[in-house]
């Protein structure tokens, strides 16, 4: 049913429990998995480390990236990738790209006004995906 699942991390809780059932859906199917962590353009990131200039959200993608992929990557096919640009755009054109046939994704179980006025990366996804995306909730902020 499922041969490429993405599942995009900002490295929250509520993205970690997305990626673990993301990966037993994987297992369950044979699939790939893709983590993907967008470095938000919309914020600024540079910094300078020595003489070297760093994106620090780059450089933290690639740590959450490790990390979840360390934690699953026994049990599942594993494809990790840090892209930058606005996260609802990067993670619909990445699915895209890949042939994504699902995405994982968490929510921060906003409700209300917080939910209207912040908007949600998560919510945006589902409204604007051509493929399915699997919302896990998350705690409620």
């Amino acid at each position: 049913m499922y041969d490429t699942i993405l599942a995009p991390t900002d490295g929250s809780d509520q993205a970690d429990a997305a990626i673990d059932y993301a990966a037993k859906l994987a297992a369950a199917h044979d699939a790939t998995l893709h983590l993907l962590y967008v470095a938000d353009t919309n914020r600024d990131s540079v910094t300078m480390l020595g003489t070297e200039v760093v994106d620090a959200l780059e450089h933290e993608g690639e740590r959450i990236i490790e990390k979840a992929a360390d934690r699953i990557a026994p049990h599942v096919d594993i494809v990790d990738a840090v892209e930058t640009g606005d996260p609802v755009d990067t993670i619909l054109n990445y699915a895209d790209v890949v042939d994504a046939d699902l995405i994982v994704m968490g929510t921060q179980g906003r409700r209300g006004l917080d939910r209207y006025l912040l908007g949600s990366t998560t919510e945006r996804v589902v409204r604007l995906s051509d493929i399915p995306v699997l919302t896990l909730q998350g705690d409620e902020s």
